[in-house]
């Protein structure tokens, strides 16, 4: 009877330790579980104000959902939004060693106060520091961004305008339907960048992380005589390992800026079931 007593008493200790063995190592949790969609998502009225464009690409199951079909095709500078590229560019050319990589401002008071210091490439990208990435797209060259550009299909391909102004209301558009296979590239590491490139600026545009889900981003904003009048905001959301690409287009005679498509693009993704 003790023996078998005992015998009991050692095998529930066994159960015991293998599972909470098993749940330190996460080995108890559930399978990831993809996330369905919600369907008949009226996504117009969070455009209200607005002439714009959502579209959202479920990668797993390769589907695609478009809010004005027709502007998600048409063209548009990708402003700001192109800083993930020029990053990208900077990083695999070695102009950029890293996040730390920092330029020293050089005296001009520009018209955000946030620009107006030295900046490393993490704040450049938190802050959208416009003369920062002129530095890097000038010490990239032309030659080697528009090989680059063209290597990975980005838009029209135009930087006709200016090594320092190309992307910034200038020669070079882009489409939102085009932000998404972009983006769905970089998500792949599929784009003609060294791996430490892609996953250095993966990290770089994380916008929030709350453990099940993370979602990156970029916003842009285009002005006409000081005025507001075009915004973008790309990205993509990965809740329990399925990922979601999309780009939010906006435009108006003012007030149409990279912080309102990315508030736009949240209500967009909560309605769907996502973030």
């Amino acid at each position: 009877m003790k023996n078998r007593l005992t015998k009991r008493l050692i095998l529930t200790a066994i159960a015991s330790l293998a599972l909470a063995t098993a749940a330190a190592l996460g080995l108890d949790q559930k399978p990831a579980q993809a996330v369905t969609l919600k369907s008949n998502v009226d996504l117009k009225q969070k455009f209200k104000g607005y002439q714009g464009a959502f579209v959202l690409y479920d990668l797993k199951n390769d589907k695609y959902i478009r809010f004005n079909e027709k502007r998600c095709a048409e063209r548009f500078s990708p402003c700001s939004t192109f800083k993930i590229f020029n990053s990208l560019a900077g990083l695999d050319s070695k102009v950029l060693s890293g996040p730390d990589d920092k330029k020293k401002w050089d005296g001009t008071k520009r018209w955000l106060d946030s620009w107006n210091h030295d900046h490393t490439l993490q704040t450049a990208i938190q802050d959208s520091t416009v003369w920062y990435f002129q530095e890097v797209a000038k010490d990239i060259g032309e030659a080697r961004m528009k090989d680059y550009i063209h290597k990975a299909g980005y838009g029209n391909e135009d930087i006709s305008g200016g090594i320092t102004k190309f992307w910034l209301g200038d020669s070079l558009k882009i489409s939102p339907d085009e932000q998404v296979k972009f983006l769905t590239r970089l998500y792949k590491n599929e784009l003609p960048f060294s791996k430490d490139a892609m996953e250095t600026v993966k990290k770089l545009i994380v916008v929030s992380d709350d453990g099940s889900s993370v979602l990156r981003g970029k916003t842009g904003t285009d002005m006409k005589n000081k005025k507001t009048t075009m915004g973008w905001f790309v990205g993509y959301v990965v809740e329990d390992d399925n990922p979601y690409i999309f780009a939010t287009n906006i435009s108006a005679e003012d007030k149409a800026t990279g912080r309102v498509a990315r508030t736009i693009t949240r209500s967009c993704l909560h309605s769907l079931g996502l973030h």
